[in-house]
């Protein structure tokens, strides 16, 4: 068996897995009763399982999106430090070998820490909270500022009503959002930079992670409907390079760009159902690039679901859903050379089921499809000079310390999976897709994790 042998893995890889999952497996030989995950939980004494779908990050259940609302500011006890560490490394391997890995890694199985973490969490009295995290890409070999959160809070009463008001200050938009069916906090919750991915996504989808800072006021009233307005910027070339971060990935925004949000949560059928729309609108000059003096224009609006139920057998169900359509005119990018056409479209569709057994196995499938307009020049390396791509991805998983009895005292958490991303469209087409003779299931991908949190 070869590297390159399609849809098999080789003798290496079944070895590099192997290794992966027992370096998790091994530490739950020895157990002892333990609470919950890093700083939140050890704040507010509960366990992983409370707070969290499958008893770890980042879905959260009906408890731990109040906790979030709220500022993260519940507390049982005394003082706790503040701080904690996350580490996920990967097997990955492609149904082909890949033709240009990013530096120092080979064409296939290849073994990689993805990510390290390190997060300075928790609540300050009744009206202040948040967190702060910096992390190492172990692929791209830097460190990164990452997600930021920053929240007031406090509750009033109008016209009979419980109304929470709150503010936060972050630098991902959906990143403060407490449901888990927009992208910052969406499935997969865990991925790797190694698994090929499509040509093209709206700018919501991640792009404005880490290259922005916003800040928004939302209202929570009688814990049923949701409302948040804000704006984004970005902040200057040099701060973001500083900070990790590629300034001309999207572009700098011109202004500000609006945020809003509009969602309704109640129980239903057993459980907690919601539904909701957000949007943002930014005109971007693409890579910094002025000298047209023109801007690309982007209108993002998603709609989006989402249920939750725990059953009498201590199983719990969920479902996540969003329909995200981009409408772009692109001045400055037609100008410069970089698309063939002023005006083009995307739509994003994600939608994810998942079960976890007793809170420490778990199973999640994923149908994803993204399509847009055609464009010569923006896609040019795609045959069908087309972005459409789609695909199933399902994940099995295993968290024994969710519910407690960690080895390794009460801040300590893990889970070990299996991810298989099968591609039926890639770059525009199921077949040739590079007029080279590519197939979409070319970019098929196995990964095999291990995620640690303490």
């Amino acid at each position: 068996m070869t590297k390159t042998t399609e849809g098999l893995i080789s003798p290496l890889g079944l070895r590099a897995a192997a290794l992966l999952l027992a370096a998790g497996l091994v530490l739950g030989l020895v157990a002892r009763p333990a609470q919950a995950v890093p700083a939140f939980a050890a704040q507010t004494g509960q366990n992983c399982a409370a707070c969290h779908v499958g008893g770890f990050g980042p879905e959260l259940t009906p408890f731990g999106r109040e906790f979030k609302l709220r500022g993260y500011t519940m507390r049982s006890g005394g003082y706790n430090a503040p701080v904690s560490v996350m580490a996920v490394a990967s097997y990955v391997r492609t149904t082909k070998d890949q033709t240009s890995p990013p530096p120092h890694y080979s064409g296939n199985d290849n073994t990689t820490l993805d990510q390290a973490s390190v997060f300075l969490a928790g609540g300050l009295g009744d009206h202040f909270g948040g967190f702060v995290q910096t992390t190492y890409d172990g692929v791209g070999r830097a460190w990164h500022w990452d997600n930021l959160d920053l929240r007031a809070v406090t509750t009033v009463q109008l016209k009979g009503n419980d109304v929470l008001l709150g503010a936060t200050v972050n630098n991902a938009p959906t990143v403060q959002d407490i449901w888990n069916t927009l992208p910052a906090w969406g499935y997969p919750y865990t991925s790797s930079a190694l698994t090929p991915s499509g040509p093209a996504s709206p700018l919501l989808n991640g792009a404005f992670a880490q290259t922005t800072l916003g800040a928004s006021g939302y209202a929570w009233i009688n814990s049923h409907i949701y409302f948040e307005l804000g704006a984004y910027g970005s902040p200057g070339a040099v701060t973001l390079t500083r900070l990790g971060a590629d300034p001309t990935a999207p572009g700098n925004i011109k202004g500000l760009a609006p945020y809003q949000r509009l969602a309704y949560q109640t129980a239903t059928l057993g459980g907690t159902a919601e539904v909701g729309l957000v949007g943002m609108q930014a005109s971007i000059a693409p890579g910094l690039d002025a000298s047209t003096g023109a801007t690309d224009h982007y209108n993002d609006l998603g709609l989006d679901a989402s249920f939750y139920r725990g059953l009498a057998s201590g199983d719990t169900l969920s479902f996540n859903g969003r329909l995200l359509v981009e409408r772009q005119r692109l001045n400055a990018s037609y100008l410069l050379g970089a698309a063939a056409r002023t005006r083009d479209r995307l739509t994003d569709v994600r939608l994810a089921a998942s079960y976890a057994f007793k809170e420490g196995v778990g199973a999640t499938v994923q149908y994803f499809s993204t399509t847009g307009t055609p464009d010569e020049t923006l896609y040019a390396a795609d045959r069908t000079s087309k972005p459409n791509t789609s695909g199933v991805m399902v994940q099995l998983d295993a968290t024994p310390f969710g519910q407690g009895a960690s080895p390794l005292g009460p801040r300590f958490n893990m889970r070990v999976g299996v991810q298989y991303l099968a591609y039926f469209t890639f770059a525009g087409s199921a077949n040739n897709y590079d007029a080279m003779g590519g197939k979409a299931t070319d970019n098929s991908t196995l990964r095999v994790f291990t995620w640690f949190a303490y």
